[in-house]
């Protein structure tokens, strides 16, 4: 039975907080602090205009607060009350926004559904509950020390990171003992005074302030093996855009909001050996600032997905680049998951650079394809196989007829000898 997807106008907020696009910066920030929200409408004669996201705040920290947000807001993207939550997934992974204003013909404001609002939804649509958390989980590419100072944040590697998902923080012996979010970094980069200016005197001192002083703890964290769901449900419940897996007490991955809507991209497959829209989320080279490099990498996944789609349907690919400390040899890692119509593939390789390791991991994910198609064929020819002893089974209180059938394969099988 096909899937009965919510629509934008099952999980929205109606009557959502806006904006105007001469309002200040310092307003933004504190509704984002009161209300815990990272994106906010900005509207015009009750139409929207654009967004105002807390990721582009904290890139452009030298503002004073008194600018104005139609400096920072960006072009959102735009649903109707009607679309459904697949495609509301996807805009809202290809756009890197937590939310969406949902707007009505005239382009007025009806309300406003975000990653938080499709998680709350997911438990209840099986086809995306029943995974595990192991089959969606992203790596670890930033791990931080409780006495790490707050600088080591604002570098744009932590910052490329933080926008995705919270970073962990470990103690001295390994273990997870808290995280840091982008709404923590915002604690200490902003001091406003009453006259709406930063405190100057404090900011500072801000980078030699200890990671584990601006931590929130203990860190929402899963077990291996929980379901998409449970996941899904603790994030609601503690109101957390992510969850550490841990094992062994250890940090082994994380599960974002994205990570768990991702499952729903792509809800209805072409058919096998075409690519359709596949999506691709890439991850680590959004600091490079070369548009050459993107493009490249996109030719490469381009040819890589056109030889998976011989096997199976791909439906999204996530890459994560993660460039090694020695930038003298130039080597990176990419680690891949392909989401495909029938299962999860994962790989992982290193190369002397970021087009070779791509590369190797997609011949690893062509080759991972193949078998998984191999061993569909294989497992209908079984099927097929214990549906013939089965109606024999059931032919046994009739001795003649089992004998006629019995004689007749014999008889195939001395012909295909010959």
């Amino acid at each position: 039975m096909a899937t009965e997807w919510p629509t934008a106008g099952d999980m929205m907020t109606a009557k959502p907080i806006t904006l105007t696009p001469d309002s200040p910066l310092s307003q933004a920030l504190g509704i984002m602090k009161a209300r815990r929200i990272h994106e906010i409408p900005v509207v015009q004669n009750r139409r929207v205009v654009g967004m105002v996201t807390f990721d582009a705040i904290a890139r452009r920290i030298n503002l004073p607060l008194m600018t104005k947000v139609e400096r920072l807001m960006l072009l959102p993207p735009i649903v109707g009350i009607g679309t459904k939550y697949p495609e509301l997934s996807e805009q809202l992974l290809a756009t890197g926004m937590r939310a969406a204003p949902v707007t009505g013909s005239k382009s007025e404001l009806l309300g406003i559904v975000s990653r938080t609002d499709l998680v709350r939804a997911l438990p209840k649509i099986p086809r995306l509950a029943e995974h595990r958390v192991d089959e969606v989980m992203a790596p670890l590419n930033l791990i931080l020390q409780e006495r790490d100072p707050v600088r080591t944040l604002l570098g744009q590697e932590a910052l490329r990171h933080l926008e995705t998902h919270p970073l962990p923080v470990i103690d001295r012996k390994g273990g997870l003992s808290g995280a840091v979010g982008i709404a923590d970094l915002g604690e200490v980069l902003w001091r406003p005074t009453a006259q709406g200016h930063r405190d100057v005197e404090n900011r500072g001192d801000v980078g030699e302030v200890e990671v584990r002083a601006i931590m929130h703890s203990p860190a929402v964290t899963v077990p291996r093996g929980t379901s998409t769901g449970a996941a899904a449900r603790l994030m609601s419940r503690e109101r957390v855009s992510s969850v550490f897996i841990v094992d062994a007490g250890r940090p082994a991955g994380i599960v974002s909001q994205s990570d768990l809507i991702g499952l729903a991209v792509g809800g209805s497959a072409p058919s096998e050996g075409a690519i359709g829209d596949v999506f691709v989320q890439i991850q680590g080279l959004r600091a490079s600032g070369d548009p050459a490099i993107l493009a490249d990498i996109d030719q490469v996944i381009a040819r890589g997905l056109r030889r998976i789609a011989r096997y199976v349907h791909p439906v999204m690919l996530n890459v994560h680049f993660q460039p090694h400390a020695s930038h003298r040899s130039g080597e990176a890692s990419v680690q891949g998951r392909l989401n495909t119509d029938h299962e999860i593939l994962y790989a992982s390789r290193t190369g002397w650079n970021f087009y070779a390791a791509l590369n190797d991991l997609l011949d690893e994910l062509e080759t991972q394809a193949r078998r998984q198609k191999e061993e569909r064929r294989e497992g209908l020819h079984q099927t097929s196989t214990r549906l013939v002893g089965n109606d024999l089974a059931e032919t046994s209180a009739d001795p003649e007829l089992e004998a006629r059938i019995q004689s007749a394969t014999r008889g195939t099988r001395r012909r295909r000898r010959r």
